[in-house]
């Protein structure tokens, strides 16, 4: 059960840099065209999440960096997420008891439209759909810069993002896929999903596209220097309000290099015409019936215990995988 009182919410807040907290707050009744939604797991996405609760969000950025279902505005007190699966409550009878993915914050009940929900399908299961943000993410890349059959690519950075990149690229015809990644830890677990992971200085080079996610400057400089000429490089990161150097000199331009920026805001340039988010979400969530994914999976914690694991999260470097945070079951005892 939720430990909020009927009519109310606990939600967890991003209050100064390197802060945070859980609120209680009103929760309404829903509408005709609105859901009461109860929240069975969110999702604690590592780079923008921690980016956001350090003060991170440049304000040029802040109209852009808004999630749809955050309260407060940057830098702080912020209500920011977008990793939530649950159960509709109450609704519209087509949707009561239906599991859903929605981009609200970690909170523990809330009320949505109906339109900003996702069925989960049944071969999906629950922790693992809190991933729909980041494979939608790679999705959305792939459709910025879509890859041709034969192609060599290498994906840099095996994290989160770089690894829903290298799960979705190895359904294609490729002649070659690696991912690099510093990180012996986060190698191994990608070598061991049977993947073809490598440290950067063994890297093959004369790729036709590169994906960059590392979120460090050596990790796109190391992507430039990858691709082949005339090739594509694809840049996932999002610094935020650090300033990377790129090195753009020497021979970027002879080679005729081209830097793509993909960001999950807009669909990606090839399909915009004929897809809009609501489908690329439909598509992502059909893709995660392959447990392949439960690689990008990591420690499980409850919600009551959200404000250590952002801590935990932020002072682990070395901790691989989303952070699943779980919710109270209904009759459950535990505070």
């Amino acid at each position: 059960m939720s430990t909020a009182a009927p009519g109310t919410a606990r939600a967890y807040w991003a209050t100064a840099p390197g802060e945070g907290e859980v609120r209680t707050e009103p929760l309404p009744a829903p509408g005709p065209d609105e859901a009461l939604v109860r929240a069975l797991v969110s999702g604690i996405s590592r780079g923008t999440e921690l980016l956001v609760r350090r003060g991170g969000v440049p304000p040029s950025q802040a109209r852009r960096m808004r999630a749809p279902f955050q309260t407060g505005d940057f830098p702080f007190p912020v209500k920011y997420g977008y990793l939530s699966v649950g159960v509709v409550e109450r609704g519209p009878d087509d949707w009561t008891g239906a599991r859903v993915f929605c981009l609200h914050p970690h909170q523990d009940r809330y009320v949505v439209p109906v339109t900003a929900l996702t069925r989960v399908p049944d071969a999906v299961p629950t922790a693992r759909a809190v991933l729909t943000g980041p494979v939608e993410t790679a999705l959305n890349a792939l459709w910025d810069a879509p890859p041709c059959a034969g192609d060599r690519v290498a994906v840099v950075g095996g994290g989160l993002i770089g690894g829903a990149l290298a799960l979705l690229l190895r359904r294609f015809p490729l002649s070659r896929l690696q991912v690099v990644e510093a990180d012996p830890a986060r190698r191994d677990r990608l070598v061991a999903a049977g993947l073809d992971a490598v440290d950067p200085d063994v890297a093959q080079g004369d790729c036709d596209l590169v994906l960059h996610a590392s979120t460090t400057a050596p990790g796109l400089a190391l992507a430039l220097r990858l691709a082949g000429d005339d090739a594509q490089v694809v840049e996932l990161s999002w610094f935020g309000s650090a300033a990377p150097q790129v090195p753009l000199g020497e021979d970027f331009h002879s080679r005729r290099l081209t830097l793509v920026g993909s960001q999950v805001g807009r669909v990606g340039a090839a399909r915009r015409h004929r897809r809009d988010p609501a489908e690329r979400l439909r598509v992502t969530l059909d893709l995660l019936t392959d447990p392949a994914f439960d690689l990008l999976l990591g420690a499980h914690r409850p919600f009551t215990g959200v404000v250590a694991a952002v801590e935990e999260l932020a002072r682990r470097p070395d901790l691989t995988g989303c952070v699943v945070l779980t919710y109270p079951e209904p009759g459950d005892p535990r505070p």
